[in-house]
Order: C-alpha cells, then structure tokens, then sequence
C-alpha cells in the first residue's frame, strides 16, 4: 500500500468520485469549508499499485478545554467495504497515522449499513456486521457522540417520475397536488435569497426547538456550495412571500436533503410537500440516481423526537436505511477518556443555551 497526500482540488475530487459511493462531506469542498471554521484538513488516497483504492479527508480539530486534538473522517473513508482484507490495510494505515498525529482519538463513521437495514436499491454496501467486527478486533470503539445520523431514509431516482409519485404515500401525492391548487410556487433561489433562506431556519430551529450554528456559518457553508454548483435551493412562495425553504446539496450520483425550514405562517398550503417533489425532479434531471433524506431515528418508536420528520419522510417513498455508525479509536486512551467525558457536556451546554431570537445566531 502506498497513502499518497493530496492538495490538488481536482486531483482528489477526481479519485473520490471514481471509488464506490463518494461523499459531499468527504469532498475538497467541504474540508476548505470546514477549514475556515476551526478545522484542518488533510487528503489521504490509498493505492494499490497505481490504483486509487481508498481515499479518506481527515479532519483534525484541537480541543478548547484540553490540550489535544482529535481526527475524523466524515462520512468515510471511501473505499470498498466488502473487500474486509482492503478494509483492515486502510484501517491500519489511518491508526498509524493518527498516531504520528498525536490525537487523543480518531473517528470514523463510512456509509455502511445492515444487511436488513438497507433498501435492496441502495448501492451502499451492507456489510455492517463483519465491519463491527472488524473494528472491534482492531481495538475500535462503537462512539457515544455520534456526528453524522446514523440512519437515514434513502429514495431511488433511477425510475419514471410515475413510480416516484406511485411510491408516494397517498397523503403526500395530494398534499403536493393540494400546494399547487393553493397558489404554492418553487422556484430555484440564488445566493441574493441566503438571508431569507437563514430567517426562515432560525425559525424553524425556535419552534421545533433545536440549536443552530450562527449566521455567517450557513451562509459561508450555503454561498460557497452553491458558488461550486454542489448545492440548490429551492424556495416556496405564495403570493409572492417565500413560506418555506430547502437546500439540496449534490456530489456524484446522490443528492442529500441537509436543510429545510418553513415560517409559522401558511403551513397549510403544504409547501413541504411541494418542495420536495420539486428537489426530487431536479435532482433526477441533473443526473442523481439516490436521494438521500439525511436522518433518521436511532430507535423507532413514536416518541422520538425525529418520528414526525421520519413519517414524513416515508411518507415521499423513501426507505429506512440502518447505519454503522461512527466509530472510534483511542490513539491516547486516557486523553480519549477525558475527551469522552468533556464532550457530552459541552454539547449540553450548547443544547441549554436560550432560544435564537431576531435570528442572529
């Protein structure tokens, strides 16, 4: 195995995009985004001979309240996951390096999913038992802090827009028809609609109480992806007042609903539905064949907080898809012990900070 570091945008959005399944999150992209917001980011591909096996985008952030750093790989590293044997090389290439790095711990969390957790569709591999195993041997740790969902409900693009209405709940179909007979109207929006977009967020966040990043975070991570044509939103207005709102990011053959926001007012116009019919046409158009709708709950029972959103997620057609997860690898066991009791609970702190108000962020 020869790890080759990469800083070229091309070159590694290149190799990414020619292993299985790449991801926007371990796109050159998203690292410069991340870069400006306390990370910093380093290229690893993996070859095999002058062949581009893996490839993994590693993050590394130094810890406010304690003098060390940890590393992860968003959404990765990308390579074939049901070759176990390619899969143990790349592993231990990445503890070795994370190693010289000196981090308390490295995290990982790849695009694999269970075997009965995963639509037949889904080109993803289903290989996360002998993975969990895998892992576990190699001294790897099932994380308590889980980045990225876990689950996800994913959507297959590559069928006439008849099946895609045909799949739909019932419900759903006539909530988009009902959207369109109320005056409801998508149109694309454009770096000018940022601020609006951000208003209807920040709404949304004070009323299904969940926290945001500030202003200048979305709008840098929402500019620069549209700027790349790596990400589209999409508005929805009625009488010309934009009432709900959805940003679509894309990179290779997926799409990934990441945003969404609605204002308080009109929602029984039922721009949602309307919105996401409109997302999913474009993405099947630009030439996306999997659609993913970003989240799922952990558990599925009805008190989860995420059921509602679940439901309407089914609700499109899409399909539950059950998630690895991320997992991590103590490099300094004691520091990751540290860095394990001190994260939950500055997360917490962050979760008990008031409402946004304004929407300042």
């Amino acid at each position: 195995m020869q790890v080759l570091h990469v800083t070229d945008p091309e070159t590694w959005d290149a190799a990414l995009l020619n292993l299985p399944n790449p991801h926007i999150l371990q796109s050159w992209a998203w690292g410069e985004f991340k870069s400006r917001h306390g990370w910093q980011a380093t290229r690893l591909l993996f070859l095999e001979g002058e062949q581009v096996r893996a490839a993994a985008s590693v993050l590394q952030r130094r810890l406010p309240w304690l003098p060390v750093s940890l590393l992860y790989v968003p959404r990765g590293p990308a390579l074939d996951w049901n070759d176990q044997e390619w899969a143990a090389q790349v592993l231990a290439a990445l503890e070795g390096w994370s190693r010289s790095r000196k981090a308390a711990f490295l995290k990982i969390d790849p695009d694999v999913y269970y075997p009965e957790g995963v639509p037949p569709f889904s080109p993803r591999p289903a290989c996360a038992p002998a993975i969990a195993h895998l892992l576990t041997s190699r001294g790897w740790r099932f994380s308590a802090e889980q980045v990225q969902f876990r689950n996800t409900v994913l959507l297959n693009l590559a069928r006439p827009e008849s099946e895609l209405l045909a799949a739909m709940k019932s419900k759903f179909r006539y909530n988009v028809q009902l959207a369109m007979r109320r005056g409801v109207v998508v149109r694309p929006g454009t770096l000018a609609d940022l601020e609006q977009f951000y208003g209807l967020y920040a709404e949304t966040a004070r009323r299904d109480g969940f926290p945001i990043r500030p202003r200048d975070y979305y709008h840098d991570a929402w500019g620069s992806f549209l700027q790349a044509g790596h990400a589209h939103l999409f508005l929805a207005e009625a009488a010309g007042e934009a009432i709900a709102g959805l940003m679509l990011f894309t990179f290779g053959p997926t799409a990934w609903y990441f945003y969404g926001a609605s204002a308080d007012r009109h929602r029984s116009l039922m721009p949602n539905n309307l919105l996401q019919w409109e997302a999913i046409r474009y993405a099947q158009q630009i030439g996306c064949t999997l659609y993913d709708l970003w989240g799922a709950p952990d558990r599925l029972q009805e008190s989860d907080p995420m059921w509602g959103v679940f439901r309407f997620k089914l609700g499109l057609g899409g399909q539950l898809a059950q998630g690895l997860g991320a997992w991590d690898f103590p490099t300094r066991p004691v520091l990751y012990w540290l860095c394990m009791l001190a994260i939950p609970r500055y997360l917490n702190w962050l979760r008990r900070r008031p409402p946004l108000k304004g929407g300042s962020g």
